[in-house]
């Protein structure tokens, strides 16, 4: 009997803001919200940017003027709107109108030149033409004859000037003791610390239900952390006349995210894991907690994504290959003098190319079993991810046959499961939806394909990119969060990016979302295309059916004992929910406590005791091969 993976926490932080309890989703269909769903989402964010810090009961603005909630939304909602989503990139990232560069300058002598230098800084060895004299213990006199070359700092506007950055005002770092963490990483203890409270069962309680080994961390990013505390800072430190220091290189790897959540926050010694997938990193992760929580190797997994690319060297690398959107281009689009940053992410519709974002999207995952014992809140099942390649290839970067593959598989497994029906009315498509002129005729070419092959109509087609922009390794984290507030609100959110679809999108059975859309839908598929070949889309079933399978396989008296415990459940974590919209965050963060000294580590021939686990790590191993084995 293969374990069902359910999603029973999601958490995380983008563009629109938290995504626990559906609050980043609920940005991205604001207008289409009930008031009361409205000031929520208002609120969160205008928390998080520091617009109003909660105090004695009421919400206080820098003015001290005292409110309600209903009075911060209404006074609060445009500004959130403007700092939130896609946008122009802001100081906090860094000054796209002065982005540093080094140039290279031959100075050709005409005379000979004198300046004064501080000791410490005159190189070694000292060059031919130069002539060096005392001028006191600390500064020299140097006499140039001839030519000299030097290395001058300058300053040029940036051509790329849109992104999906965190909502202004919110600063990870300023919510834990970041420790000169990459900003990735601050993403990664933040996303993952909003998934565990978003469960509303101390992790404690689930550690006492199963083996530690059966608890598994996957997580990862795909390029690892590139801002200036981990590979960019170590890789220029000597251009900038600095050195490296000792976290930068062992921070930057793509690991980190997996390492962090063990060591900071779960304290876990299960298994762990980090699947790089170029864009589609965040899929191949969830695979493995899929297939092995299937397998039953494993019954609790965290899985996710930390990413914060959002940096001149990153974005200047994809703009060479022509895959942004620069200024420029997306003016000419509009035959604007200026371009709209608010629209530059433009899925399925006329673009100039994708638009970079930052992320930190993580999901706890059990068996449904496990998931039942503890009451956990169930807000997906997903019975499938699939990976496949391209085959050859000419351009490393072009698309290739795997995504036909995927696409197809995760529809095939989805109808033999759930019928034909669910599948052809109620299903729908989170595209990967980069924004690039390729992309949307190539996906689009795949969708169109498998709705043909498989009887569909008018296929319901979505991009949460248009409002995050693309943050890489974590992108279909972002994919995955969109997709439990669809299931949850029931409105797919419209691409109101695209005036209309692009005259080459292939879209003869697919009905391609620019507005938001009332509709009910048990079905997702969210796929995902990255450099390379690494193609991957998972199939996401909705709490609705998730529960109807539950009940079918347990039986009306355990569901009925399950949905009692779940009251307590929810009690917790709308709990953690209402001190989150009201700016406390509740950090996990647990650096230097809960060491494991070795003599706390007890080992027989049958199993594994550590101190501080209830349960044991089980020795006693069957013999697989056994078939192979002479008795004898």
């Amino acid at each position: 009997m293969n374990r069902l993976p359910v999603i029973v926490g999601f958490g995380g932080y983008n563009a629109a803001g938290r995504s626990s309890f559906h609050h980043a989703y609920r940005r991205t269909v604001l207008g289409s919200l009930d008031d009361t769903k409205r000031i929520s989402t208002v609120l969160s964010l205008a928390t998080m940017m520091k617009l109003v810090e909660f105090r004695d009961g009421a919400y206080i603005d820098s003015d001290e003027v005292s409110m309600t909630a209903s009075q911060v939304a209404d006074k609060y909602q445009a500004v959130v709107e403007q700092n939130s989503l896609v946008r122009r990139v802001n100081s906090e990232q860094f000054n796209a109108d002065k982005v540093s560069s080094i140039r290279d300058i031959e100075l050709n002598s005409v005379e000979e030149s004198s300046f004064l230098v501080k000791r410490r800084d005159l190189p070694n060895p000292i060059p031919d033409n130069w002539k060096v004299e005392t001028v006191d213990d600390k500064a020299v006199k140097i006499t140039i004859t001839g030519d000299i070359s030097i290395k001058m700092e300058t300053f040029r506007k940036f051509d790329v000037q849109s992104a999906g950055v965190l909502p202004t005002g919110f600063v990870p770092a300023n919510h834990y003791n970041a420790r000169f963490h990459p900003k990735g990483l601050q993403l990664t203890v933040l996303g993952a610390s909003d998934a565990i409270n978003s469960m509303g069962i101390p992790w404690n309680e689930v550690t006492q239900k199963v083996r530690p080994d059966e608890i598994a961390v996957f997580a990862a990013s795909a390029l690892g952390q590139t801002d200036e505390h981990g590979t960019t800072g170590y890789a220029q430190a000597r251009l900038k006349s600095g050195r490296p220091t000792s976290k930068q290189m062992p921070l930057s790897l793509n690991s980190m995210p997996a390492d962090f959540v063990n060591a900071y926050l779960l304290g876990s010694v299960g298994t762990t894991g980090a699947a790089a997938g170029a864009c589609a990193t965040f899929l191949y992760n969830l695979r493995l907690a899929v297939d092995d929580i299937s397998a039953g190797r494993h019954r609790v997994v965290v899985c996710g994504s930390g990413e914060a690319p959002v940096t001149p060297e990153v974005m200047e690398g994809f703009a060479a290959m022509s895959a942004l959107g620069t200024d420029d281009r997306l003016a000419k689009l509009d035959a604007a003098d200026e371009c709209d940053h608010r629209r530059a992410s433009r899925p399925f519709g006329e673009s100039a190319g994708f638009t970079m974002g930052e992320s930190g999207q993580f999901f706890v995952l059990m068996d449904d079993e496990l998931a039942l014992e503890l009451g956990a809140e169930i807000y997906a099942a997903v019975p499938n991810v699939f990976v496949n390649a391209d085959g050859f290839k000419k351009s490393i970067s072009s698309p290739g046959a795997g995504n036909y593959v995927t696409m197809s598989k995760a529809v095939a497994s989805a109808r033999a499961i759930v019928g034909d029906d669910a599948i052809k009315h109620r299903s729908f498509v989170q595209a990967h939806g980069s924004s690039t002129p390729q992309n949307r005729v190539t996906e689009s070419i795949i969708f169109d394909r498998v709705a043909a092959g498989f009887g569909i109509e008018n296929w319901p087609v979505t991009a949460v990119k248009t409002f995050v922009g693309h943050s890489l390794g974590p992108a279909s984290g972002d994919q995955l969060a969109n997709t439990l507030g669809v299931f949850a609100d029931q409105i797919l959110p419209g691409i109101k990016t695209v005036e209309k679809v692009a005259a080459d999108v292939a879209d003869q059975r697919l009905d391609i979302i620019l507005k938001d859309r009332p509709a009910q839908m048990d079905v997702a598929f969210l796929n995902s295309k990255g450099f390379g070949g690494n193609n991957a889309t998972a199939t996401i079933f909705s709490p609705s059916v998730a529960e109807s399978m539950l009940l079918q396989r347990y039986g009306d008296e355990a569901w009925a004992e399950y949905v009692t415990k779940r009251e307590k459940v929810r009690q917790t974590a709308d709990d953690y929910d209402r001190q989150a919209c009201n700016g406390e965050l509740n950090v996990i963060y647990n650096f230097g406590t809960g060491i494991i000294e070795d003599h706390e580590i007890a080992i027989s021939d049958s199993e594994i005791t550590v101190d501080g686990f209830a349960q044991s790590i089980n020795l006693t191993f069957d013999n697989p091969f056994a078939d192979m084995i002479d008795p004898s």
